[in-house]
């Protein structure tokens, strides 16, 4: 296996392993592989196929449990899921539910359909990732970050605090932002109103909104503005930032509220959760366990997908990021009064 990847010879080796199981299973048990009594595991997930049917399928030449994966095709896969799994309380069919992101995992758990789990490999991940009676746990994920264009502004010149946007050191209409009532920046706008206070979340709103800050259409307009020179500077998600970075654009990811005393970065993670009623439970714990184990995470920042671990530790390749100490819960309980101040403050830019 030399010069293979870290993850091609972890994968090799699982698959020698699973042979070998394979092959002492069918010199145990007549009928191995095949009949009534095979294992199985049916996962609901918002991650895309081409990043998680490789997952599904190592899980399953480790264990020897079929996982019939269900993948939402609409444009807003996390809603259609969750419409799916409350429509199916009564009589559930997913066992797993595998989140790109964790608000609507929390209205889940409000329904009532999760089930609690709380998983041995979860014991490093800080508690703000953990629901504290174990209905979800977060691993890895992305992060917000302002991408910089370097043409524009020198490394003495970038700011290193959200209060810095707020300053006349930069225009408004240098700075790009999505319209803040949808997806990441709804999220970021919820996580500051956490981290320091309602007053304080509209207060940051309103002053962004006063200034004149450029107000467009989703994550990918504000990368692109900052890659071309249209804006200093964009508040993006990581994924989109390095592949500006990644196509050579003269752009560079800063992330703010670093300090010691300071509010941190948002970080968006993965959930993962157990269904109430889980027709295959045990099933389950297993998938959860080999989903949040380290090496799980490694192997997803190292394939590209992940960009930041929620590790205590971190894990190798991961960018440095020091998130918001704020539970994941208190974000998803500022949600409604964020949005409506959006809504009032940012409505006329919809």
């Amino acid at each position: 296996m030399k010069g293979m990847s870290l993850h091609k010879r972890r994968k090799a080796a699982k698959r020698i392993a699973a042979v070998l199981a394979g092959g002492m299973c069918c010199g145990l048990l007549a009928g191995c592989g095949s009949g009534s009594g095979e294992r199985e595991l049916v996962v609901y997930t918002a991650v895309d196929q081409i990043y998680s049917e490789p997952i599904f399928e190592d899980f399953e030449e480790q264990t020897g449990i079929r996982v019939q994966a269900v993948y939402d095709l609409e444009a807003n896969k996390t809603t259609g899921l969750t419409n799916r799994l409350i429509a199916e309380k009564e009589n559930p069919v997913c066992d797993v539910f595998w989140n790109n992101e964790f608000v609507q995992t929390m209205v889940l758990q409000d329904e009532g359909l999760l089930e609690a789990y709380v998983s041995p490999q979860a014991e490093d991940i800080p508690d703000e990732f953990k629901d504290s009676d174990g209905y979800w746990t977060a691993f890895g994920g992305r992060a917000r970050v302002l991408l910089v264009n370097t043409e524009l502004l020198s490394p003495e010149e970038y700011p290193s605090s959200i209060y810095d946007l707020l300053s006349d050191r930069y225009p408004g209409d240098s700075i790009a932002i999505a319209y803040p009532m949808f997806g990441t920046t709804r999220t970021q706008m919820a996580a500051i109103y956490a981290a320091v206070g309602a007053e304080e979340g509209r207060y940051i709103m309103q002053s962004l909104h006063d200034k004149g800050v450029q107000v467009v259409d989703g994550n990918s307009v504000t990368r692109d503005m900052a890659a071309a020179g249209q804006v200093a500077m964009g508040y993006t998600d990581t994924d989109d930032a390095k592949g500006a970075i990644a196509d050579g654009n003269p752009v560079e990811m800063v992330f703010l509220d670093q300090g010691e005393d300071e509010m941190g970065n948002l970080i968006t993670p993965h959930t993962v959760a157990m269904i109430n009623g889980a027709p295959h439970s045990e099933e389950a714990k297993e998938f959860i366990d080999y989903l949040l184990d380290p090496a799980m995470e490694e192997r997803l920042i190292e394939d590209g997908f992940f960009d930041v671990s929620l590790r205590e530790e971190g894990a190798a390749g991961g960018l440095d990021v020091k998130g918001m100490s704020v539970n994941l819960r208190e974000i998803y309980e500022q949600l409604e009064t964020a949005s409506e101040d959006i809504q009032e403050i940012f409505g006329d830019a919809s």
